[in-house]
């Protein structure tokens, strides 16, 4: 009769237990689905932007920021959003996924503001004047 008994008290620690991983799987579940990224309010240019800016996407992440950067940087401005399937792990699926968040803009340019190039001083001397 004890077996029978130590045999009750194992299923019902048991049934405890996994009504005590029901509740807080529950309680969990909210947190962990509004922590996804919240994607920005407009289109980002990965012609323009950093990588922080580019993480804002969804689907990109810290490495996927700095291989669009380092494309970026060795083979110039992208021309399509889809120039990004030539990025490594970064296939058609995902990039539907990230394409209403991504523009391409133009590039930055060079501010206008800067100084111009300083010019040297004339060697020769003018004709004076009769």
């Amino acid at each position: 009769m004890e077996h029978y008994s130590r045999a009750m008290a194992w299923r019902f620690f048991l049934f405890r237990f996994s009504l005590l991983f029901l509740f807080l799987s529950l309680i969990c579940v909210p947190a962990v689905l509004s922590a996804k990224k919240k994607p920005p309010l407009k289109p980002v240019n990965i012609n323009a932007a950093n990588s922080e800016e580019l993480q804002q996407v969804p689907a990109i992440g810290p490495a996927t920021a700095e291989k669009i950067l380092q494309m970026r940087k060795s083979y110039g401005a992208f021309k399509t959003v889809d120039d990004l399937l030539a990025i490594r792990g970064l296939g058609a699926k995902r990039l539907e996924k990230m394409r209403k968040y991504l523009t391409v803009g133009k590039p930055p340019q060079a501010k206008s503001g800067a100084l111009p190039a300083k010019t040297s001083p004339p060697t020769e001397k003018p004709p004076d004047k009769p």
